[in-house]
C-alpha cells in the first residue's frame, strides 16, 4: 500500500483530521499538511484562455496517404505511409470554461503534430474564414464576444454594433448563423487551418497553401431548439460525445487536404490571397489529398493535457512557413505570449507541449522552468566559445520579394466583402435560408433598431432576399 506524502515526500500520518487545540479547539497554523492542501487548492486553476476557454482534446495519429514532396521538404510529409503522433484540442470561441458545448459559436480546431523536426502547430477553426482580417481589430472584436463590463452579461448590442460597422465580417456571420454554426458534435464538423501558410520544397521553391480537414463522420448540425434542449440537460455534450466515441473505439477520422497557389498566381489574384475573411475558389485551386488522421486516445488528465496544452502558429518546421496574412503574423506573437502569461514562461517544457526532438535555447529562468537538474548548464549566451548550440543557415527560407511604402492602408477601398457571402447564400436551400433568417433574428433580441438597420443594409449588399428574409423574421 502506498503512503500519502506532502509535496516534499514527507509521509502523512493522518489525512482525515486537522490539528487542533483539544477535540473542539481551534486549528493550529503549524498544521503544515492542511496549509499545503489549502494553498494548493487556491492555485489549482490557471487563468482560462481569453478566447477558446471551453475545450476538449484527444491524442491521435496522422498518416500520409499521398506524396506532396514536390511542394514541401517537411519531414512529416516525407513519405507515403509516414505516421506522426498528434494532439487536437476542440473548443468554443466566445464562452467561458463553464459555457455549454451546444451553444451557437465558432469551434476551434487546434492541432499539434510531434514531428522529427520539432512541433508543428496548426491553429484553426471549423470555418475557413474569420470575422476580421487585421489584428488591429481583434481585441475589439473579442470584447464584443465577452461579458459587458457593466451588466456582466453577454451583449447582442455590442456584437451587432461591431459587425454592422465591420463589413468584412459578413461572410463569417453568414456561416455562423447558418445550419453549420451549430454542429451536433466535434466529430461531425470540418476543420480548417483558415490562414494562408507557405510550403517550401527541397529546391527552395515556395507555394502558398490552405489546409482543410474533412470529417469522415459526415456533417451533422442542430437547430437552436435542438441545441437548447441539449443544454437544458447536458452542458458537456460535445465532451461526452468525443470521450465516449474514443472509449468505445469508434475513433473519429478526418482527411487532410490542401489548396495550393503559386507566387505568380497570388500576385494576380482577384482578392488579397492572404485575407482571412475570404476563401480560395475550389474550382481554380482544387483540394489535393494529403493524408488521414484519427483520434484514438483520451487524455489521462484533463488539466495536464487539455487545459495546459498550448498552440501557436509560430510553431512551424522546415518546409512549412508563414505568409503575409496579417492575422497569422499577429497570432504568431499573441498566442505564445498568452501562454507565457497563462501557463508559464516555459510552458513548452510541459509533457503535452514538449517536442520529441532535443531543444537547445539560451532562455533563462522564469516560471515553469523544470529542466533536468542533472543536466549541466554553464552557457546562457550566444555567440560563445564553449561549443554551445549555433545557427544553421541551411534552414533559412527563400527570400520573399516585397515592395511598397510603409503606411496604415485602408483596405476597404475597392474591396468586395459581399460576393463570397452571396455565393454561399445562393448555395443554400430554402430551408437553410429560413434557418439563417431565424437564427439571426433570434440573436438580435433587444438590439437597438438603428444598429439592426445598419446590419440589414449590409445584408442588402449581399442579397435583397437575404435582407428581406431577416427583416421578415424580425417582425
Amino acid at each position: 500500500m502506498k503512503t500519502i506524502t506532502t509535496t516534499a515526500g514527507q509521509p502523512v500520518s493522518n489525512h482525515q483530521d486537522s490539528l487542533t487545540i483539544g477535540k473542539n479547539g481551534a486549528i493550529l497554523m503549524q498544521d503544515y499538511v492542511l496549509m499545503e492542501k489549502l494553498a494548493h487548492q487556491n492555485r489549482e486553476r490557471i487563468p482560462e484562455r481569453t478566447m477558446h476557454a471551453k475545450g476538449s482534446g484527444a491524442h491521435g495519429t496522422l498518416t500520409i496517404t499521398k506524396d506532396i514532396t514536390k511542394y514541401t521538404k517537411a519531414d512529416i510529409f516525407s513519405e507515403v505511409g509516414k505516421e506522426t503522433p498528434m494532439f487536437l484540442r476542440f473548443s468554443t470561441v466566445a464562452g467561458e470554461r463553464g459555457a455549454a458545448d451546444a451553444e451557437r459559436d465558432v469551434r476551434g480546431f487546434a492541432m499539434k503534430f510531434y514531428t522529427k523536426q520539432g512541433n508543428w502547430d496548426l491553429v484553426g477553426n471549423n470555418t475557413p474564414i474569420f470575422f476580421v482580417a487585421d489584428p488591429y481589430k481583434f481585441p475589439d472584436f473579442a470584447h464584443t464576444q465577452k461579458r459587458d463590463p457593466k451588466t456582466n452579461m453577454r451583449s447582442p448590442t455590442a456584437m451587432w454594433d461591431f459587425w454592422s460597422l465591420t463589413p468584412e465580417s459578413i461572410h463569417q456571420i453568414t456561416i455562423l448563423f447558418s445550419d453549420r454554426g451549430l454542429p451536433i458534435s466535434y466529430r461531425h464538423m470540418h476543420g480548417f487551418g483558415s490562414h494562408t501558410y507557405s510550403l517550401i520544397n527541397k529546391d527552395g521553391k515556395r507555394v502558398w497553401v490552405k489546409f482543410h480537414f474533412i470529417t469522415k463522420q459526415g456533417i451533422k448540425n442542430m437547430t437552436n431548439e435542438e441545441g437548447n434542449k441539449i443544454i437544458a440537460n447536458d452542458r458537456e455534450s460535445s465532451q461526452k460525445d468525443l470521450y465516449n466515441a474514443i472509449e468505445n473505439e469508434d475513433y473519429p477520422k478526418w482527411d487532410m487536404k490542401i489548396q495550393v497557389m503559386n507566387e505568380s498566381e497570388a500576385d494576380n489574384h482577384k482578392d488579397n490571397p492572404f485575407d482571412l475573411t475570404k476563401v480560395w475558389s475550389k474550382k481554380k485551386y482544387p483540394l489535393i489529398d494529403v493524408g488521414t488522421f484519427e483520434l484514438n486516445k483520451n487524455p489521462n488528465n484533463y488539466h495536464n493535457e487539455v487545459e495546459q496544452s498550448t498552440f501557436s502558429p509560430s510553431n512551424i518546421v522546415p518546409g512549412i512557413g508563414l505568409s503575409p496574412d496579417r492575422m497569422l503574423q499577429a497570432r504568431g506573437f499573441a498566442y505564445p505570449d498568452a501562454h507565457r502569461y497563462r501557463v508559464g514562461t516555459h510552458h513548452e517544457m510541459l509533457p503535452i507541449n514538449k517536442p520529441l526532438v532535443e531543444v537547445n535555447t539560451y532562455h533563462k529562468d522564469g516560471s515553469m522552468n523544470f529542466e533536468d537538474i542533472n543536466k549541466e548548464v554553464d552557457i546562457s549566451y550566444e555567440p560563445n566559445s564553449f561549443g554551445g548550440a549555433k545557427e544553421d543557415s541551411s534552414f533559412a527560407e527563400p527570400p520573399l520579394q516585397v515592395d511598397g511604402k510603409i503606411d496604415r492602408y485602408d483596405r476597404s477601398e475597392g474591396n468586395d466583402y459581399f460576393y463570397q457571402a452571396r455565393d454561399l447564400f445562393n448555395l443554400m436551400s430554402s430551408y437553410q435560408k429560413e434557418q439563417l433568417y431565424s437564427n439571426i433574428a433570434g440573436a438580435m433580441d433587444d438590439v437597438p433598431q438603428n444598429i439592426i438597420d445598419k446590419q440589414l443594409a449590409l445584408f442588402e449588399k449581399v442579397s435583397s432576399q437575404y435582407a428581406d428574409g431577416v427583416r421578415k423574421a424580425l417582425l
